[in-house]
């Protein structure tokens, strides 16, 4: 059993979780099972109730754990998959600990940060990497930050305690560019890792994350002041059209050899490279599409990540150049604010909570069942869509969610009998994998392949079973949960390709193996483009 902790330093959001995924995609080429874990330093038990403003969407696993984004890239980049043993904060470890004490568990001893809150996080460490070959540790945070100081010590702890070629330390860190200088800085760097050698850690590799080439000079002064080999000082600069490509990048630079050297293995290099033939069929498309993602945190990158990310796989699949326009739904609300839809060959609406926004969520589903535009709808976006037919197919005055209003006249959307007597925030939802079983000779049918599925999950609110006989006359109920008859997909009877799930899909989604229901969604939209359905579009290549 081996071990990789990374650590960042000088800034935050350098790209400690992309290059821990990167590498291990690297790895996985090379035969090695992996698994990628995230700490968080922060006091939240797990970022489930934080907005998305705070910390981008949270990313929900197979048992339900709510998680930091990062974990979506480790399960995107590698193969497998991860559970709540991979993603810990420190309000995990000190709720854990102060459990412990009020049990007795001391027997009466003084509870301290070291040894109890070391321990609890090394006890972590070793549950996190059962059955696998490698463990990848992402530390979350900036070295230096007070919060994580516990993290460090323990990783410092845990490393005495292995063999000396079983733990390997990389370090993220920023090297940044003067413009009044006109050349790059390594102080920044220098200091980083002085802060890391103080707490007992030396870093085996420095991951140099940059705007300019690295030569060897610098990386000969790297190699130096901060005490590693010269060829284990990496120069990791943006790459040019997708994070995909950072995998091919990490080896060009020779990553994973050397990790592989530092680990004592000998394993030869694959034939093969998968990465190789994404990033091809990425950069070369045959098709392209313009897709409308109508959201309420629009303007936040991270908010919907999974989403673009799925959407980018899509594209992959269908070797097809996606452009997203993403459209705030209040704008839709606005006078004139549905001209934002002309031109698209798809909408989409994913995932939220609250009203704000509703109402243009609500119009941009009925342009798109109106104008034959494929349709896409994600958890919300099912909801949406149910409250869109009722209003105007089945002329359904006053229908809402009780989300939204909990008065309303016709409650086609309404919180789940479980959940109306539920307080607490944490954890509480209809969190992670059911089962769905689908109906044959449907949309989702034909994309699945499969008559029985499992997708995860994230929601308060359903389909109210009250109206699903009257909802069947314009709606198809392609999906539903078997054990408590809940509506999971709904299409449009006599659309092109009008298909919303109560589900995420985009949490299993990868770059070589797009969801199917996405991979449906822009073949879709390709169709729609060579058609000309889309309005306000001008002819041109599909």
């Amino acid at each position: 059993m081996k071990y990789i902790f990374v650590t960042g330093g000088v800034v935050s959001s350098l790209g400690k979780g992309l290059t821990a995924a990167a590498l291990g995609a690297l790895l996985e080429l090379r035969g090695l099972s992996v698994r990628i874990q995230k700490f968080d330093p922060y006091l939240n038990v797990d970022p489930g109730t934080m907005s998305p403003y705070q910390h981008g969407e949270v990313y929900v696993l197979e048992d339900g754990a709510e998680t930091d984004l990062d974990l979506g890239h480790y399960e995107r980049f590698t193969s497998g998959k991860l559970s709540h043993l991979n993603s810990l904060s420190s309000g995990q470890i000190y709720e854990s600990v102060i459990q412990k004490e009020r049990r007795g568990v001391y027997l009466g001893k003084t509870v301290q940060v070291i040894p109890h809150v070391t321990n609890e996080i090394k006890e972590r460490i070793y549950a996190g990497g059962k059955n696998v070959d490698v463990l990848i540790t992402e530390i979350g945070g900036t070295t230096g930050d007070i919060e994580g100081l516990p993290f460090l010590e323990a990783m410092r702890q845990f490393a005495l305690e292995m063999k000396p070629n079983d733990v390997v330390f990389i370090h993220v860190t920023l090297v940044p560019f003067l413009a009044a200088a006109g050349e790059l800085k390594t102080k920044p760097t220098q200091q980083s890792v002085a802060k890391l050698r103080e707490i007992g850690i030396q870093p085996h590799v420095l991951v140099c994350r940059c705007d300019h080439p690295l030569d060897i000079d610098l990386r000969d002064k790297l190699s130096m002041f901060c005490n590693v080999p010269v060829k284990a000082v990496i120069e990791c600069r943006d790459v040019d059209s997708s994070i995909y490509q950072l995998p091919l990048a990490l080896q060009k630079e020779g990553m994973d050899e050397l990790v592989l050297d530092l680990f004592g293995f000998s394993i030869p290099a694959p034939k093969k490279n998968i990465w190789v033939e994404i990033v091809r069929r990425l950069l070369n498309p045959r098709h392209e599409v313009t897709i409308g993602v109508v959201g309420k945190y629009i303007e936040l990158q991270d908010a919907y990540k999974s989403v673009y990310e799925s959407i980018t796989h899509a594209g992959i699949a269908n070797t097809c150049k996606v452009t997203v326009k993403r459209i705030d739904a209040e704008d839709l609300e606005r006078k004139g604010g549905m001209a934002l839809l002309k031109g698209l060959d798809g909408i989409l609406v994913p995932g939220g909570f609250g009203d704000r926004g509703t109402e243009g969520k609500i119009a941009a589903a009925r342009y798109a069942r109106e104008k034959g535009i494929p349709y896409f709808g994600l958890c919300l976006g099912l909801q949406i869509a149910v409250i869109e037919v009722a209003r105007n197919v089945l002329k359904l005055r006053g229908a809402n969610s009780t989300e939204f209003d909990p008065r309303c006249a016709e409650p086609v959307i309404n919180m789940m009998e479980e959940q109306k007597a539920i307080t607490d925030k944490g954890a509480t939802m209809r969190l992670g994998s059911y089962d769905c079983a689908v109906t044959p000779g449907t949309l989702a049918a034909r994309a699945y392949g499969s008559a029985l599925i499992r997708e995860r999950h994230r929601h308060r609110y359903e389909v109210n079973n009250a109206y699903v006989e009257r909802l069947k006359g314009p709606l198809t109920i392609s999906g539903i949960n078997p054990k408590r008859n809940l509506v999971e997909i709904i299409e449009l009877k006599g659309h092109p390709w009008f298909v919303a799930v109560q589900f995420h899909p985009e949490f299993q989604s990868k770059p070589n193996q797009a969801h199917p229901l996405f991979a449906a969604f822009i073949a879709a939209a390709v169709r729609n483009k060579r058609a000309g359905r889309r309005p306000g579009a001008k002819k041109g290549r599909a």
